[in-house]
């Protein structure tokens, strides 16, 4: 408590007490930040105000891959369409890249907000223990869901965030029961969107790869969102994850189509994909024992543009993709 000295005729003792304690008082305010000249808080490096301080919400509604630090390795888009990448054919380098898509959709949602979960934190909790890389594909509406997840796992260099949507809705025709299609005129609005509520749960630098909703899309899609400067990334080991409930199914449909270079697709939703974090514990000790090392999307595209090799959509018919997609496992479609 501060005391109050008044000057009254005869009191200079009390005058002296006071003027002794007026630098003791400074000194208390300025610990306290009462004199704080504009340093301590802005110059730590675990706060940032441009990615978590809703003030600040407004300057990322360009959102973008280019919007963060120096952009991740991307494929160069040719003939006005994003560049799509399925595997890197490489040098034979035992490299694998698992992925995670972080499913959101309107109706998940909903049911998340009757307690339903789509999140999946012992995943993410294995891959730490395992001390696995891998790529997150989040849709906007999971990091909404999800902010504080979201922000541990953009801010752990273990893992990189891509793009997979605001709302998971399909990039193409008839793509899986149940999606809604995304308007052409909207497409990069959408992924605007997501890299917009990415950042806000205070992923820093979500890096300029994005999935296609249910692995499905077509010539019109890719020129659609080839503005966003993005590299569509798809996959060629489908972990059929969302399709069953058994951890054995699931590991062996991956380790029976892994090869170098290959790219895994999974989930990081429990409701939609229970079995997955049993199946990445046996996978990874196993692939390890093969002689295979994990490694990000990045280091893959990485290594495709330093070689000049890959597959890429440009080598591939595009209007094949919306009849099978990657969330579409020997005819059954997934959740």
């Amino acid at each position: 408590m501060i005391q109050h000295f008044s000057q009254q005729p005869g009191t200079r003792a009390r005058r002296r007490a006071a003027s002794a304690l007026m630098p003791l008082l400074a000194l208390a305010l300025a610990a306290c930040g009462g004199t704080d000249d504009g340093g301590s808080r802005a110059a730590d490096p675990a706060i940032s105000p441009a990615a978590s301080d809703p003030a600040d919400h407004g300057r990322f509604e360009e959102a973008g891959p280019a919007a963060g630090a120096p952009a991740a390795p991307t494929l160069p888009a040719a003939d006005g369409r994003a560049a799509v990448f399925t595997r890197s054919t490489g040098d034979g380098d035992k490299v694998v890249a698992l992925t995670f898509n972080a499913d959101m959709s309107p109706e998940h949602a909903t049911r998340a907000a009757g307690g339903e979960r789509f999140d999946n934190p012992q995943l993410v909790a294995s891959l730490r223990k395992l001390n696995v890389p891998a790529t997150i594909f989040m849709t906007g509406r999971w990091a909404d869901e999800y902010p504080d997840q979201a922000r541990s796992l953009g801010r752990d260099p273990l893992f990189e965030i891509g793009n997979h949507s605001y709302g998971l809705g399909s990039f193409s025709g008839p793509c899986r029961a149940g999606m809604p299609r995304v308007d052409r005129g909207a497409m990069r609005q959408e992924i605007d969107r997501a890299y917009t509520a990415i950042r806000r749960a205070g992923v820093p630098d979500p890096v300029p790869y994005f999935r296609f909703p249910g692995g499905c899309f077509d010539d019109g899609a890719l020129r659609a969102v080839a503005p966003a400067r993005v590299t569509a990334v798809q996959g060629d080991v489908l972990s059929g994850d969302a399709s069953t409930r058994s951890a054995d199914r699931v590991a062996e449909q991956v380790l029976s189509q892994v090869k170098p270079g290959s790219v895994v697709v999974m989930h990081a939703t429990l409701s939609r994909a229970p079995a997955t974090e049993a199946a990445v514990r046996r996978i990874v000790p196993e692939l390890r024992a093969q002689g295979y090392r994990f490694v990000r999307v990045s280091e893959l595209i990485s290594r495709t543009r330093n070689e000049g090799r890959g597959q890429a959509a440009q080598d591939a018919p595009q209007e094949q993709h919306p009849v099978r997609g990657q969330d579409q496992v020997a005819g059954r479609e997934r959740e």
